[in-house]
C-alpha cells in the first residue's frame, strides 16, 4: 500500500526536522550502531542480471542525447574542423573508457557501489568527499539535460500554437533565458519530476521508444541538411579557424571537455557493474563505448558542419535547427514537432538512467537517516533543475565547454585514485565487510588515506588557477577576463582531465608502496555475500569463502557457495 501521511505527520515535518526521520534499515554488512540502508549491501545473486547484451543496449540507450550531440558538435564551434573534431571524439571517448572499465571491474567482481567501493581507496570518511563531490555533479548533468528538454517543450508547442513562439520576453538579456525559456522549462522540469520517481525497470517502453526515435530523428536530421548544403564536398571543405600552438592547445581543450562529459561515470561506473552476471562481461564497455559515442557525435559533427553552408553560422544545438523548420508550413511544423518529441524523450530517458538515480544514490548513502531513492530523487531533481541555473551552462558553446572541462579537474582524480588501489596497491583483493565498518580495516587514519588525499591536492592544485580564469570568463569575450594567470596555466588546463588522471595514479601508488597501510593489505578477496542475507550459519567462515584464509579462488568461492 502507498504511504500517505495524515495530517498530524504533515504538520511535524513541516517544524521538526526528526519528522522526516527514516526507519532504520537492515544491513547485512554494516555494525548494528551504523544508520545504512540495504541499497548499499552487495547485490543479490538473483539481481546479478546485467549481460554482454545488455551493456551494449545501455550504452546505446544512454550515449544517444543531445549532450553527446552538442558536446561534439561545439567543438567547430570554438573554430575547428571535421578533421579535428573526429580524433578529438576518438582519442577523448578511448580515453575515459579506460577508467571505465578499470573502476567497473571493481562492481563486476565485488557487486558493490561506488559510495562503498570508494572507502578502500579513500578512508571511510574521507569517501564523503568523493561521493559529495559526484553527487554534485550528476545534478549539474540532470539539469543540463534539462535545459536541452526546455528548449524541446518550446518547439513541441510553437509547432502545435504558433503563438508561443511570439510571447514576449520580460527577464534581463544577460540571465541566459527569456520568458518563453522559462514557461518552458518549468513544464519541462514539472512533467520530468513524477517520471523520475518510477524505477527504471517499468520504463522499458520509453527506453526502447529512445533507441528507435532518436537515432531515426538524429539521421534524418543530418540527411536534410547534407542536402540542404548541396551534398558532402562544400561540408568537408570548410577550413579550421585557428592554427599553430592556439590550434593545438584547442585540440586539447576540447578533448578534455570530451572525457569531462563521462568523467562522472568514470567515477560511479560501479553502480551500473554491480548488476553484472559475470565480471567479463562489462570489458565491451572499452570498444563500445567510443564507438556508439563516435557514431553519434559524426552525425553531429556533419550536420554543425553542413549548418556552416547552409546559413552561414554554425549551430551547434540540433534544436536550434529544428526550430528552423518551424519557418517552412506546416509541414515543417509537423517535422519540428515530432524531432523535438523524439529528443524529449531521450533527454527524460537520459536524467532517469544516468543522472537522477545515481545522484538520489549518493544522497541515500550522504544522509541515510532522512534521505531515500524517492527523496533523493527530488532533492536531485530541486538542486539540479533550478539551484545551478543550468540555462546559463548553455548560453554559449565556450560556456558549455568550459563547463565540461572544468569538473573533470575533481573527477579525474577520484577515478584515477580508484583504479590505482584497486588494480596496483590492493591487487584486486578488498575485505568487502571491512568497507561497512568505520573502525574496521580502511579507517586508515581518522578515517582518511593521507595518500589519497596528497595524491588529490597534487592532481588538482596545478589546474585550480585554469579553473578560476575559465570561471570568470565573460560571455562577451570581446572584454577582458578579470583573472590573470601565466600561459603555462592555461595550457596546462586545456588537458586536465589527462594531468589528474595519470598524476592522480603515479602518486597514489609510489606513496603506498613507500608507505604501506599494511592492514589494509589482504592476501585473498573477502566476499560480502549473500550469505548473512539467508541467515546460514556462522561456521560458512571454516569454509574459507568469506575471510579467504584458505586460499580459494573465486571460482572455488563461487563453488563452495552454490554448495552451501
Amino acid at each position: 500500500m502507498r504511504y500517505v501521511p495524515n495530517k498530524k505527520q504533515v504538520r511535524e515535518r513541516l517544524t521538526s526536522v526528526k519528522a522526516w526521520e527514516l526507519p532504520k534499515q537492515k544491513s547485512a554488512l554494516a555494525p548494528p550502531h551504523v544508520w545504512t540502508n540495504e541499497d548499499m549491501d552487495p547485490v543479490k545473486i538473483e539481481n546479478q542480471t546485467w549481460t554482454l547484451w545488455t551493456w551494449m543496449a545501455y550504452w546505446a540507450t544512454d550515449t544517444i542525447n543531445l549532450g553527446t550531440w552538442e558536446t561534439a558538435s561545439s567543438i567547430l564551434a570554438v573554430g575547428l574542423s571535421w578533421r579535428e573534431a573526429i580524433p578529438i571524439i576518438v582519442v577523448g571517448t578511448s580515453s575515459v573508457a579506460i577508467p571505465m572499465v578499470l573502476n567497473g571491474a571493481i562492481g563486476a567482481k565485488l557487486h558493490i557501489p561506488f559510495s562503498v567501493a570508494i572507502r578502500a581507496s579513500f578512508g571511510y570518511y574521507f569517501a564523503y568527499f568523493a561521493i559529495v563531490s559526484r553527487s554534485i555533479l550528476a545534478m549539474f548533468w540532470l539539469g543540463i539535460q534539462g535545459a536541452n528538454g526546455a528548449q524541446c517543450i518550446t518547439i513541441m508547442l510553437t509547432a502545435i500554437w504558433p503563438s508561443y513562439g511570439r510571447i514576449p520576453n520580460h527577464i534581463p538579456t544577460n540571465q541566459g533565458i527569456t520568458t518563453q525559456g522559462m514557461i518552458s522549462y518549468f513544464l519541462f522540469w514539472i512533467i520530468q519530476l513524477p517520471l523520475l520517481l518510477i524505477p527504471p525497470t517499468r520504463l522499458r517502453y520509453l527506453f526502447a521508444t529512445k533507441l528507435i526515435a532518436a537515432p531515426i530523428t538524429a539521421l534524418a536530421t543530418m540527411g536534410w541538411c547534407v542536402h540542404k548544403a548541396g551534398g558532402s564536398g562544400k561540408i568537408f571543405s570548410l577550413q579550421p579557424t585557428v592554427s599553430g600552438s592556439t590550434k593545438a592547445y584547442l585540440w586539447l581543450s576540447c578533448m578534455s571537455s570530451v572525457t569531462g562529459s563521462w568523467s562522472t561515470l568514470a567515477c560511479n561506473i560501479p553502480d551500473f557493474s554491480r548488476y553484472a552476471k559475470t565480471s567479463r562481461g562489462q570489458y565491451i564497455q572499452l570498444p563500445i563505448l567510443p564507438a556508439v559515442f563516435t557514431a553519434c557525435a559524426v552525425i553531429g559533427i556533419v550536420t554543425t558542419s553542413a549548418t556552416g553552408v547552409i546559413y552561414n553560422e554554425l549551430l551547434w544545438n540540433p534544436l536550434d535547427i529544428i526550430s528552423k523548420w518551424l519557418e517552412m508550413g506546416h509541414g515543417g511544423r509537423a517535422a519540428a514537432f515530432f524531432a523535438a518529441t523524439s529528443w524529449y524523450i531521450a533527454q527524460v530517458g537520459t536524467n532517469i538512467t544516468a543522472n537522477s538515480i545515481s545522484a538520489a544514490n549518493d544522497l541515500t548513502v550522504l544522509f541515510p537517516r532522512f534521505v531515500n531513492i524517492k527523496r533523493g530523487c527530488v532533492i536531485a531533481a530541486i538542486v539540479g533543475g533550478w539551484v545551478i541555473v543550468p540555462w546559463k551552462i548553455l548560453s554559449s558553446a565556450q560556456t558549455f565547454l568550459a563547463f565540461m572541462g572544468g569538473y573533470a579537474v575533481f573527477l579525474a582524480p577520484i577515478a584515477g585514485i580508484l583504479a590505482a588501489d584497486y588494480w596496483l596497491v590492493k591487487k584486486q583483493h578488498i575485505d568487502v565487510p571491512g568497507l561497512y565498518d568505520p573502525d574496521g580495516r580502511y579507517h586508515y587514519w581518522n578515517g582518511v588515506n593521507w595518500r589519497a588525499l596528497l595524491a588529490l591536492i597534487v592532481a588538482v592544485s596545478p589546474n585550480l588557477p585554469g579553473l578560476g580564469y575559465s570561471i570568470a570568463q565573460p560571455a562577451d569575450t570581446t572584454q577582458p577576463n578579470p583573472v590573470h594567470i601565466s600561459n603555462g596555466a592555461k595550457n596546462l588546463y586545456t588537458f586536465d582531465w589527462l594531468f589528474g588522471f595519470v598524476t592522480s595514479i603515479f602518486v597514489y601508488t609510489v606513496l603506498s608502496y613507500l608507505v604501506p597501510h599494511k592492514e589494509s593489505l589482504v592476501q585473498h578477496t573477502v566476499y560480502g555475500n549473500e550469505i548473512l542475507d539467508e541467515g546460514l550459519p556462522s561456521d560458512v567462515e571454516s569454509t574459507g569463502v568469506m575471510t579467504g584464509e584458505k586460499g580459494y579462488g573465486e571460482a572455488d568461492e563461487k563453488k563452495v557457495m552454490a554448495e552451501l
